[in-house]
Protein backbone atom coordinates (compact mmCIF):
# COMPACT_ATOMS: atom_id res chain seq x y z
CA UNK A 1 0.00 0.00 0.00
CA UNK A 2 1.36 3.42 -1.02
CA UNK A 3 0.59 6.06 1.19
CA UNK A 4 1.34 9.97 0.60
CA UNK A 5 -0.31 13.19 -1.05
CA UNK A 6 -3.77 12.68 -3.18
CA UNK A 7 -4.87 15.96 -3.77
CA UNK A 8 -4.10 19.40 -2.69
CA UNK A 9 -5.20 23.20 -3.18
CA UNK A 10 -3.76 26.63 -1.69
CA UNK A 11 -5.75 30.13 -1.34
CA UNK A 12 -3.69 33.11 -1.48
CA UNK A 13 -5.90 36.31 -0.47
CA UNK A 14 -7.12 38.67 -3.59
CA UNK A 15 -5.41 41.69 -1.71
CA UNK A 16 -1.72 42.43 -1.49
CA UNK A 17 0.07 45.29 0.39
CA UNK A 18 3.07 47.21 -1.81
CA UNK A 19 5.77 47.12 1.34
CA UNK A 20 7.20 50.46 -0.11
CA UNK A 21 3.48 52.18 1.99
CA UNK A 22 4.39 51.48 5.11
CA UNK A 23 8.37 53.04 4.84
CA UNK A 24 6.01 56.40 2.75
CA UNK A 25 3.77 56.25 5.57
CA UNK A 26 5.91 56.02 9.00
CA UNK A 27 8.87 56.85 7.57
CA UNK A 28 10.69 53.88 8.55
CA UNK A 29 9.98 49.93 7.77
CA UNK A 30 8.45 48.47 4.38
CA UNK A 31 10.70 47.27 1.74
CA UNK A 32 9.99 46.06 -1.47
CA UNK A 33 7.70 43.88 -2.74
CA UNK A 34 4.16 43.01 -1.96
CA UNK A 35 2.61 40.84 1.16
CA UNK A 36 -0.69 38.99 0.79
CA UNK A 37 -3.08 40.62 2.98
CA UNK A 38 -6.99 38.44 4.54
CA UNK A 39 -9.46 40.35 3.68
CA UNK A 40 -11.37 42.12 6.42
CA UNK A 41 -14.10 39.15 6.14
CA UNK A 42 -11.56 36.48 6.01
CA UNK A 43 -9.37 34.72 9.00
CA UNK A 44 -7.52 31.38 9.34
CA UNK A 45 -10.74 29.23 8.66
CA UNK A 46 -12.80 30.75 6.02
CA UNK A 47 -9.21 30.52 4.45
CA UNK A 48 -9.11 27.26 5.33
CA UNK A 49 -11.51 26.11 4.17
CA UNK A 50 -11.08 28.19 0.40
CA UNK A 51 -8.03 26.06 0.08
CA UNK A 52 -9.37 22.59 0.93
CA UNK A 53 -12.72 23.47 -1.72
CA UNK A 54 -9.64 23.98 -4.09
CA UNK A 55 -8.29 21.08 -2.83
CA UNK A 56 -11.45 19.46 -3.37
CA UNK A 57 -12.36 20.54 -6.82
CA UNK A 58 -8.93 19.14 -8.41
CA UNK A 59 -9.59 15.09 -8.32
CA UNK A 60 -12.13 13.08 -7.28
CA UNK A 61 -11.65 12.80 -3.49
CA UNK A 62 -12.69 10.13 -1.03
CA UNK A 63 -14.66 11.59 2.35
CA UNK A 64 -11.77 11.60 4.73
CA UNK A 65 -12.23 9.81 8.33
CA UNK A 66 -10.70 13.32 10.02
CA UNK A 67 -10.28 17.07 9.72
CA UNK A 68 -7.42 18.78 10.67
CA UNK A 69 -6.81 22.66 11.12
CA UNK A 70 -3.96 23.65 12.25
CA UNK A 71 -2.66 27.60 12.35
CA UNK A 72 -0.75 29.81 15.10
CA UNK A 73 -3.79 32.28 15.88
CA UNK A 74 -7.12 30.39 15.80
CA UNK A 75 -10.28 32.43 15.75
CA UNK A 76 -11.04 30.42 18.88
CA UNK A 77 -10.28 29.47 21.51
CA UNK A 78 -11.72 26.89 24.09
CA UNK A 79 -14.03 26.46 20.80
CA UNK A 80 -12.85 23.58 17.84
CA UNK A 81 -12.32 25.68 14.66
CA UNK A 82 -12.44 22.50 12.71
CA UNK A 83 -16.16 21.94 12.88
CA UNK A 84 -16.48 24.85 10.68
CA UNK A 85 -14.59 23.58 8.62
CA UNK A 86 -16.57 20.65 8.65
CA UNK A 87 -19.63 22.06 8.71
CA UNK A 88 -19.17 24.38 5.27
CA UNK A 89 -17.31 20.84 3.13
CA UNK A 90 -20.57 19.17 4.52
CA UNK A 91 -19.33 16.10 5.51
CA UNK A 92 -21.07 13.46 7.48
CA UNK A 93 -21.15 13.57 11.24
CA UNK A 94 -18.85 10.81 11.64
CA UNK A 95 -15.91 12.57 9.97
CA UNK A 96 -13.84 13.59 12.84
CA UNK A 97 -12.52 17.33 13.08
CA UNK A 98 -9.79 18.43 15.51
CA UNK A 99 -7.72 21.30 16.02
CA UNK A 100 -3.53 21.54 16.11
CA UNK A 101 -2.80 25.15 16.33
CA UNK A 102 -0.52 27.77 18.67
CA UNK A 103 2.53 27.65 16.33
CA UNK A 104 3.89 27.35 13.59
CA UNK A 105 5.07 23.92 14.15
CA UNK A 106 1.35 22.69 14.35
CA UNK A 107 0.83 21.94 10.55
CA UNK A 108 3.85 19.63 11.13
CA UNK A 109 2.09 17.80 13.89
CA UNK A 110 -0.85 17.96 11.83
CA UNK A 111 0.57 16.34 8.58
CA UNK A 112 2.89 13.92 10.55
CA UNK A 113 -0.61 12.80 12.00
CA UNK A 114 -2.23 12.43 8.93
CA UNK A 115 0.84 10.37 7.66
CA UNK A 116 0.94 8.09 9.93
CA UNK A 117 -2.87 7.21 9.90
CA UNK A 118 -4.25 4.13 7.92
CA UNK A 119 -7.60 6.46 6.53
CA UNK A 120 -7.65 9.66 4.09
CA UNK A 121 -7.41 12.54 6.63
CA UNK A 122 -8.04 16.19 5.31
CA UNK A 123 -5.40 18.51 6.75
CA UNK A 124 -5.71 22.21 6.42
CA UNK A 125 -3.07 24.94 7.35
CA UNK A 126 -3.47 28.66 7.57
CA UNK A 127 -2.45 31.85 9.06
CA UNK A 128 -3.12 35.07 9.79
CA UNK A 129 0.17 36.84 10.61
CA UNK A 130 1.21 40.61 10.93
CA UNK A 131 3.35 42.64 13.47
CA UNK A 132 3.59 46.07 15.26
CA UNK A 133 3.36 48.34 12.81
CA UNK A 134 6.90 49.56 11.41
CA UNK A 135 8.38 46.09 12.31
CA UNK A 136 9.91 43.53 9.93
CA UNK A 137 7.30 40.88 10.23
CA UNK A 138 4.71 43.11 9.46
CA UNK A 139 6.52 43.99 6.21
CA UNK A 140 7.78 39.95 5.93
CA UNK A 141 4.73 38.24 7.02
CA UNK A 142 2.07 37.21 4.89
CA UNK A 143 -1.66 35.45 4.67
CA UNK A 144 -2.60 32.19 3.14
CA UNK A 145 -3.75 28.86 3.79
CA UNK A 146 -2.92 25.26 1.88
CA UNK A 147 -4.84 21.90 2.59
CA UNK A 148 -3.83 18.22 1.81
CA UNK A 149 -5.71 15.07 1.38
CA UNK A 150 -3.42 12.14 2.87
CA UNK A 151 -4.24 8.88 2.01
CA UNK A 152 -3.38 5.40 0.52
CA UNK A 153 -3.56 4.00 -3.28
CA UNK A 154 -6.76 2.51 -1.99
CA UNK A 155 -8.75 5.77 -1.67
CA UNK A 156 -7.31 7.66 -4.63
CA UNK A 157 -4.30 7.90 -6.91
CA UNK A 158 -1.36 9.01 -4.61
CA UNK A 159 0.78 11.76 -6.73
CA UNK A 160 3.34 11.94 -4.39
CA UNK A 161 4.05 8.71 -2.01
CA UNK A 162 5.99 9.63 1.55
CA UNK A 163 8.95 8.11 1.81
CA UNK A 164 9.73 9.22 5.33
CA UNK A 165 9.41 11.62 8.00
CA UNK A 166 12.16 12.89 10.76
CA UNK A 167 12.17 15.59 13.49
CA UNK A 168 14.17 17.13 16.19
CA UNK A 169 13.86 18.94 19.05
CA UNK A 170 14.95 21.30 21.07
CA UNK A 171 13.31 23.40 23.92
CA UNK A 172 15.24 27.17 22.93
CA UNK A 173 13.53 30.72 22.87
CA UNK A 174 13.10 31.53 19.51
CA UNK A 175 8.89 33.04 18.92
CA UNK A 176 6.20 33.89 21.46
CA UNK A 177 3.49 35.07 21.82
CA UNK A 178 1.42 35.64 25.28
CA UNK A 179 -2.83 34.61 24.37
CA UNK A 180 -4.45 38.00 23.76
CA UNK A 181 -1.20 39.50 21.86
CA UNK A 182 -1.68 40.72 18.56
CA UNK A 183 1.70 40.44 17.76
CA UNK A 184 4.57 38.06 18.02
CA UNK A 185 7.88 38.61 19.71
CA UNK A 186 11.50 37.18 18.69
CA UNK A 187 14.74 36.81 20.42
CA UNK A 188 18.10 37.77 18.74
CA UNK A 189 18.51 35.91 15.09
CA UNK A 190 21.69 35.23 15.59
CA UNK A 191 21.04 33.00 18.38
CA UNK A 192 18.18 30.96 16.90
CA UNK A 193 20.35 30.67 13.70
CA UNK A 194 22.80 28.80 15.47
CA UNK A 195 20.65 26.40 16.80
CA UNK A 196 18.32 25.71 14.67
CA UNK A 197 21.57 25.06 12.49
CA UNK A 198 22.33 21.97 14.58
CA UNK A 199 18.55 20.67 14.03
CA UNK A 200 18.59 20.87 10.80
CA UNK A 201 21.90 18.50 10.68
CA UNK A 202 20.38 15.96 12.98
CA UNK A 203 17.18 15.97 11.51
CA UNK A 204 18.14 15.85 8.06
CA UNK A 205 20.78 13.18 8.73
CA UNK A 206 18.25 11.03 10.48
CA UNK A 207 16.04 11.51 7.64
CA UNK A 208 18.68 10.45 4.61
CA UNK A 209 19.79 7.04 7.04
CA UNK A 210 16.59 6.24 7.15
CA UNK A 211 15.29 6.36 3.63
CA UNK A 212 18.46 5.14 2.26
CA UNK A 213 18.83 8.44 0.29
CA UNK A 214 21.62 10.96 0.18
CA UNK A 215 21.51 14.42 -1.17
CA UNK A 216 21.89 13.55 -4.81
CA UNK A 217 18.72 11.82 -4.34
CA UNK A 218 17.00 14.84 -3.68
CA UNK A 219 15.18 17.11 -7.23
CA UNK A 220 13.86 19.97 -5.09
CA UNK A 221 14.27 20.80 -1.62
CA UNK A 222 11.53 23.20 0.22
CA UNK A 223 12.02 24.97 3.24
CA UNK A 224 9.50 27.40 5.60
CA UNK A 225 10.35 28.61 8.78
CA UNK A 226 9.64 32.02 10.41
CA UNK A 227 13.07 32.59 11.47
CA UNK A 228 14.73 34.23 8.32
CA UNK A 229 18.53 33.62 8.82
CA UNK A 230 18.08 30.38 9.84
CA UNK A 231 16.32 29.37 6.53
CA UNK A 232 18.50 30.76 4.58
CA UNK A 233 20.93 28.20 6.04
CA UNK A 234 19.16 25.53 6.55
CA UNK A 235 19.91 24.00 2.68
CA UNK A 236 23.80 24.04 3.43
CA UNK A 237 23.28 22.44 6.99
CA UNK A 238 21.37 19.77 5.60
CA UNK A 239 23.69 18.76 3.57
CA UNK A 240 21.28 19.93 0.19
CA UNK A 241 22.73 23.30 -0.58
CA UNK A 242 23.79 22.51 -4.42
CA UNK A 243 19.55 20.69 -4.90
CA UNK A 244 17.50 23.44 -6.64
CA UNK A 245 14.60 24.86 -3.97
CA UNK A 246 11.23 25.67 -4.68
CA UNK A 247 10.60 29.07 -5.81
CA UNK A 248 10.92 31.90 -3.13
CA UNK A 249 7.18 33.34 -2.21
CA UNK A 250 8.29 35.64 0.31
CA UNK A 251 8.73 38.26 -2.15
CA UNK A 252 5.45 37.96 -3.39
CA UNK A 253 2.97 37.12 -0.75
CA UNK A 254 5.62 37.08 2.05
CA UNK A 255 6.18 34.45 4.80
CA UNK A 256 2.71 32.91 5.57
CA UNK A 257 3.53 31.18 9.00
CA UNK A 258 2.36 28.08 9.71
CA UNK A 259 1.01 27.88 6.13
CA UNK A 260 3.88 28.54 4.19
CA UNK A 261 5.36 25.04 3.84
CA UNK A 262 2.40 23.72 2.66
CA UNK A 263 1.83 26.63 0.36
CA UNK A 264 5.48 25.90 -1.10
CA UNK A 265 5.25 22.29 -1.60
CA UNK A 266 2.48 23.25 -3.45
CA UNK A 267 4.03 25.26 -5.68
CA UNK A 268 6.83 22.35 -6.08
CA UNK A 269 4.10 19.73 -7.08
CA UNK A 270 2.26 21.99 -9.45
CA UNK A 271 5.55 21.93 -11.99
CA UNK A 272 6.43 18.67 -11.03
CA UNK A 273 6.75 15.77 -13.01
CA UNK A 274 6.92 12.33 -11.95
CA UNK A 275 9.96 10.05 -10.40
CA UNK A 276 10.87 13.72 -8.61
CA UNK A 277 11.83 13.66 -5.15
CA UNK A 278 10.76 16.62 -2.69
CA UNK A 279 12.33 17.21 0.82
CA UNK A 280 10.27 19.70 2.69
CA UNK A 281 12.01 21.25 5.53
CA UNK A 282 9.89 22.63 8.02
CA UNK A 283 11.98 25.44 11.02
CA UNK A 284 9.59 26.05 13.80
CA UNK A 285 10.77 24.91 17.41
CA UNK A 286 12.54 22.18 16.02
CA UNK A 287 13.19 21.18 12.62
CA UNK A 288 10.90 18.33 10.99
CA UNK A 289 11.90 16.66 7.65
CA UNK A 290 9.30 14.74 5.20
CA UNK A 291 10.47 13.42 1.59
CA UNK A 292 7.82 12.65 -1.24
CA UNK A 293 8.27 11.22 -4.60
CA UNK A 294 5.99 12.31 -7.13
CA UNK A 295 4.02 9.25 -8.83
CA UNK A 296 3.00 8.48 -12.92
CA UNK A 297 -0.36 9.85 -11.47
CA UNK A 298 1.06 13.71 -10.97
CA UNK A 299 0.73 13.96 -15.11
CA UNK A 300 -2.65 13.65 -14.38
CA UNK A 301 -3.55 16.03 -11.68
CA UNK A 302 -4.25 19.52 -12.42
CA UNK A 303 -4.75 21.67 -9.82
CA UNK A 304 -8.52 23.74 -9.58
CA UNK A 305 -6.17 26.82 -9.20
CA UNK A 306 -2.33 26.93 -8.90
CA UNK A 307 -0.11 29.00 -6.84
CA UNK A 308 1.57 30.99 -9.60
CA UNK A 309 -2.24 31.97 -11.10
CA UNK A 310 -3.39 32.85 -7.66
CA UNK A 311 -0.08 34.89 -6.97
CA UNK A 312 -0.76 36.86 -10.35
CA UNK A 313 -4.19 37.41 -10.06
CA UNK A 314 -4.00 39.60 -6.54
CA UNK A 315 -4.63 43.17 -6.35
CA UNK A 316 -1.71 45.03 -5.15
CA UNK A 317 -3.58 48.95 -4.58
CA UNK A 318 -4.44 48.08 -0.57
CA UNK A 319 -3.93 50.98 1.32
CA UNK A 320 -1.66 50.82 4.39
CA UNK A 321 -4.18 52.96 6.64
CA UNK A 322 -7.29 49.94 5.35
CA UNK A 323 -4.91 47.24 6.30
CA UNK A 324 -4.11 48.77 9.75
CA UNK A 325 -8.20 49.01 10.06
CA UNK A 326 -8.97 45.51 9.42
CA UNK A 327 -5.46 44.01 12.02
CA UNK A 328 -6.99 46.44 14.56
CA UNK A 329 -4.49 48.80 14.40
CA UNK A 330 -6.15 51.57 13.76
CA UNK A 331 -9.56 52.51 15.87
CA UNK A 332 -11.58 53.84 13.59
CA UNK A 333 -15.21 55.59 14.08
CA UNK A 334 -17.65 53.13 14.06
CA UNK A 335 -21.14 53.91 12.25
CA UNK A 336 -23.74 55.75 14.50
CA UNK A 337 -26.18 53.00 15.02
CA UNK A 338 -26.80 50.29 17.39
CA UNK A 339 -23.76 47.56 17.86
CA UNK A 340 -24.50 44.41 15.76
CA UNK A 341 -26.11 41.31 17.71
CA UNK A 342 -24.14 38.02 17.83
CA UNK A 343 -25.72 34.95 16.28
CA UNK A 344 -27.88 32.93 18.54
CA UNK A 345 -26.70 29.11 18.87
CA UNK A 346 -30.16 27.36 18.45
CA UNK A 347 -31.38 28.92 15.21
CA UNK A 348 -27.60 28.42 14.38
CA UNK A 349 -27.60 24.61 14.59
CA UNK A 350 -31.16 24.48 13.09
CA UNK A 351 -29.84 26.02 9.50
CA UNK A 352 -26.54 24.42 9.96
CA UNK A 353 -26.85 22.93 6.04
CA UNK A 354 -27.62 26.52 5.00
CA UNK A 355 -25.28 28.43 6.80
CA UNK A 356 -22.03 26.67 6.45
CA UNK A 357 -22.73 24.65 3.27
CA UNK A 358 -24.69 26.85 1.40
CA UNK A 359 -27.47 23.90 0.55
CA UNK A 360 -30.30 24.41 -1.37
CA UNK A 361 -33.45 22.77 -2.00
CA UNK A 362 -34.65 21.51 -5.54
CA UNK A 363 -38.66 21.52 -5.80
CA UNK A 364 -39.03 17.69 -7.15
CA UNK A 365 -42.16 18.72 -9.16
CA UNK A 366 -40.94 21.78 -11.21
CA UNK A 367 -37.40 21.85 -10.48
CA UNK A 368 -37.13 24.82 -9.29
CA UNK A 369 -34.48 26.05 -6.73
CA UNK A 370 -34.99 27.77 -3.81
CA UNK A 371 -31.93 29.76 -1.56
CA UNK A 372 -32.76 29.37 1.46
CA UNK A 373 -34.20 25.96 1.58
CA UNK A 374 -38.02 25.53 1.77
CA UNK A 375 -40.51 22.88 2.53
CA UNK A 376 -42.88 25.12 0.49
CA UNK A 377 -43.05 24.95 -3.41
CA UNK A 378 -43.85 28.36 -4.26
CA UNK A 379 -45.60 27.11 -7.84
CA UNK A 380 -47.89 24.64 -7.08
CA UNK A 381 -47.72 24.29 -3.04
CA UNK A 382 -45.83 20.97 -2.83
CA UNK A 383 -45.06 20.47 0.99
CA UNK A 384 -41.89 18.63 1.40
CA UNK A 385 -41.15 16.92 -1.97
CA UNK A 386 -37.93 18.14 -2.38
CA UNK A 387 -34.27 17.62 -2.36
CA UNK A 388 -30.96 19.18 -1.12
CA UNK A 389 -28.96 20.36 -3.46
CA UNK A 390 -25.16 21.75 -2.49
CA UNK A 391 -24.66 25.55 -4.09
CA UNK A 392 -21.36 26.66 -2.76
CA UNK A 393 -19.22 25.05 -6.33
CA UNK A 394 -22.16 26.48 -8.30
CA UNK A 395 -21.17 29.60 -10.44
CA UNK A 396 -23.60 32.20 -11.38
CA UNK A 397 -24.22 35.84 -12.85
CA UNK A 398 -25.25 38.88 -11.52
CA UNK A 399 -28.72 39.90 -12.19
CA UNK A 400 -28.29 43.03 -10.47
CA UNK A 401 -26.98 44.87 -8.28
CA UNK A 402 -26.50 47.96 -5.46
CA UNK A 403 -23.84 50.12 -4.26
CA UNK A 404 -24.62 51.16 -1.04
CA UNK A 405 -22.48 53.91 1.11
CA UNK A 406 -24.42 54.26 3.66
CA UNK A 407 -24.16 50.47 5.49
CA UNK A 408 -21.42 49.89 7.38
CA UNK A 409 -18.69 48.08 6.34
CA UNK A 410 -14.72 47.86 6.87
CA UNK A 411 -14.44 48.18 2.98
CA UNK A 412 -16.63 50.83 1.67
CA UNK A 413 -19.16 50.86 -0.10
CA UNK A 414 -20.89 47.54 0.28
CA UNK A 415 -21.64 45.95 -2.76
CA UNK A 416 -25.48 44.15 -2.86
CA UNK A 417 -25.62 41.60 -5.91
CA UNK A 418 -28.44 39.39 -6.28
CA UNK A 419 -26.86 35.74 -8.36
CA UNK A 420 -28.73 34.18 -10.98
CA UNK A 421 -27.12 30.12 -9.97
CA UNK A 422 -26.82 28.19 -13.48
CA UNK A 423 -29.15 26.01 -13.38
CA UNK A 424 -31.64 27.81 -11.44
CA UNK A 425 -31.63 29.32 -7.89
CA UNK A 426 -31.48 32.96 -7.06
CA UNK A 427 -29.98 34.53 -4.43
CA UNK A 428 -29.23 37.95 -2.91
CA UNK A 429 -25.40 38.20 -0.97
CA UNK A 430 -22.90 40.09 -1.01
CA UNK A 431 -19.85 41.00 -3.38
CA UNK A 432 -16.55 40.96 -1.76
CA UNK A 433 -12.86 41.16 -3.26
CA UNK A 434 -13.98 43.30 -5.58
CA UNK A 435 -14.19 47.06 -6.87
CA UNK A 436 -17.40 49.70 -6.99
CA UNK A 437 -16.08 49.87 -10.85
CA UNK A 438 -15.94 46.06 -11.19
CA UNK A 439 -19.31 44.89 -10.33
CA UNK A 440 -22.16 45.15 -13.45
CA UNK A 441 -24.76 43.20 -14.75
CA UNK A 442 -24.01 40.23 -16.35
CA UNK A 443 -21.06 39.76 -13.74
CA UNK A 444 -19.87 35.88 -13.25
CA UNK A 445 -19.04 35.01 -9.63
CA UNK A 446 -18.12 32.19 -7.90
CA UNK A 447 -19.01 31.71 -3.84
CA UNK A 448 -16.74 32.23 -1.28
CA UNK A 449 -16.62 31.30 2.35
CA UNK A 450 -16.11 34.14 4.99
CA UNK A 451 -16.47 36.14 8.17
CA UNK A 452 -19.95 38.62 7.64
CA UNK A 453 -19.02 39.73 10.92
CA UNK A 454 -17.96 39.30 14.75
CA UNK A 455 -20.36 40.41 18.14
CA UNK A 456 -19.69 39.48 21.90
CA UNK A 457 -17.09 36.99 20.40
CA UNK A 458 -18.94 34.94 18.03
CA UNK A 459 -17.72 34.79 14.66
CA UNK A 460 -20.37 34.88 12.04
CA UNK A 461 -19.38 32.42 9.05
CA UNK A 462 -21.36 32.59 5.84
CA UNK A 463 -21.64 32.74 2.20
CA UNK A 464 -20.40 35.95 -0.54
CA UNK A 465 -19.76 36.35 -4.27
CA UNK A 466 -16.79 37.58 -5.70
CA UNK A 467 -15.55 37.72 -9.30
CA UNK A 468 -14.55 34.97 -11.39
CA UNK A 469 -10.79 35.70 -12.49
Amino acid sequence: MIRGILGYGVHVPYYRLQRAAIGKTLGSGGGKGTRAVASYDEDATSMSVEAARTALRSFDAPTPAAVYFSTGPPPYLDKTNANAIHAALNYPSEVFAGDMVGSARSTTAALTAALNDRRPVLVTSSDVRTGRPGSGDEAALGDAAAAVMIGSDDDAPVIAEWIGTSSATHEFLDRWREPGWNYSRVWEERFGESVYKKLVAEAATTAFKETELSAADIDTVVISGLHARAVRSAAAAAGVGAVPSAQDLTATIGNTGSAHGLVSLAQALDTAEPNETLMLINLADGCDVSIFRTTDAISGYTPARSVAQQVEHGNDSLEYAKFLTWRGFLDREPPRRPDPESPAGPPSERNTGWKFALIGSRDRSTGNVYLPPQRVALEGGAVDDYELVPMADIEGTVATFTVDHLAFSPSPPTLAVVVDFDGGGRFMTELTDADADEVHIGLRVRMTFRKVLTANGVHNYFWKAIPVR
